[in-house]
């Protein structure tokens, strides 16, 4: 058993999360995703013709097409990362997020439970069920403290709301059906091959195309910012080590206000690929009204990872945020098939609807 499904794997942390552990572990991948708009498999090129990737377009709310996935494959794991999970969408279409979320997760855990049942005792001792979450679900913070493991959940949009309630179903799983599961929760995810309407890709892209840099409110906002790579190495971590029934609280010690971001993306483009007109970039800042229910502040404490697991960041945000940077830089492409939505003419070329 060395094969891994990766659900939502063609999104931004889960390819992130197959290219690390194609690169450098012997797991074989099952990359299983519908392909929603946010699915784009040109952010798995570098490991497409690897004998050990393997891509299935299934819908996580497809219990007879992920039974037939299991019986194939026979996983010793599942990380779970497929969710609709961008905040503003949620707002205004909270749908598919109940959808995706809370009855796709559902119907996951109902075909890994069957599957996880049928293996032989040493198998079954051996499988995790990784369920990646965010830290959203546990609400707003003051100026002071941080998230915990413990921290009382109380989620403030339709996405975060579906997000705890689908932690809520896999902490049932496991303690109702024993169900081998360990559980993450991340604070915000930042570098290469983010969907531009995330706050960090979206700035980038429109500083560059000379568009206005809309920023909510007052900008004052707070998050804390983990690159992406370095949650990928967490991911694994807690897969293969974690203990079973535990939660890891993931985040990478970098809160920054909204506008301190923004201003520190102008400052690196303004080095790197200065303005013709000689103006900063600083000068496309725009603030506009802010988002209904805006959590203030988000900070997390990874002190029991570190502790517990020796996982610690390897990027500050300064270093992170240069290498993600001069990666839009250097991948123009990549950007422009997403805006235009040539990527996803590129998948059904490639792929259509085979699995």
């Amino acid at each position: 058993m060395t094969t891994l499904f990766v659900t939502g794997g063609a999104g931004f942390i889960g390819s992130a999360l197959i290219r690390l552990i194609v690169a450098e572990s012997d797991w074989h991948i099952v990359n299983i995703d519908c392909l929603t708009y946010a699915g784009n498999l040109e952010s798995l090129a570098a490991v497409s013709d690897d004998a050990r990737y393997h891509f299935s377009r299934t819908d996580i709310g497809d219990r007879a097409a992920l039974d037939a996935l299991f019986a194939y494959y026979h996983p010793a794991g599942v990380i779970h990362l497929a969710a609709e999970s961008h905040v503003d969408r949620s707002i205004h279409g909270p749908g598919d997020f109940i959808r995706t979320n809370v009855t796709g997760t559902y119907t996951l855990l109902e075909a890994t439970r069957a599957y996880w049942s049928s293996l032989a005792d040493g198998a079954r001792s051996a499988f995790r069920f990784h369920h990646v979450s965010t830290d959203e679900v546990f609400g707003s913070l003051g100026d002071t403290g941080l998230f915990t493991e413990t921290t009382a959940y109380q989620p403030n949009s339709p996405y975060s709301a579906s997000k705890a309630a689908s932690d809520h179903l896999v902490r049932a799983w496991h303690h109702t059906y024993g169900l081998p599961v360990v559980t993450t929760n991340c604070s915000n995810n930042y570098g290469p091959c983010h969907f531009p309407e995330k706050l960090i890709p979206l700035m980038i892209h429109n500083a560059l195309a000379g568009k206005a840099l809309p920023i909510y409110g007052k900008g004052d906002n707070v998050r804390d910012w983990l690159y992406v790579d370095d949650h990928a190495r967490a991911l694994r971590t807690v897969f293969e080590r974690g203990s079973v029934g535990e939660t890891y609280c993931v985040g990478g010690h970098n809160e920054k206000t909204n506008l301190e971001v923004v201003d520190l993306l102008c400052a690196l483009l303004d080095e790197l690929r200065p303005r013709t007109d000689g103006q900063s970039y600083a000068t496309q800042k725009t603030y506009v009204a802010d988002r209904p229910g805006h959590d203030k502040r988000y900070a997390i404490d990874a002190s029991k990872i570190q502790r517990e697991l020796g996982w610690v960041p390897r990027e500050s945000f300064e270093t992170g945020l240069r290498k993600t940077v001069q990666w839009y830089l250097d991948n123009p492409d990549w950007v422009a098939h997403v805006v235009s939505g040539t990527y996803q003419q590129w998948t059904e070329k490639n792929y259509g609807d085979r699995a």
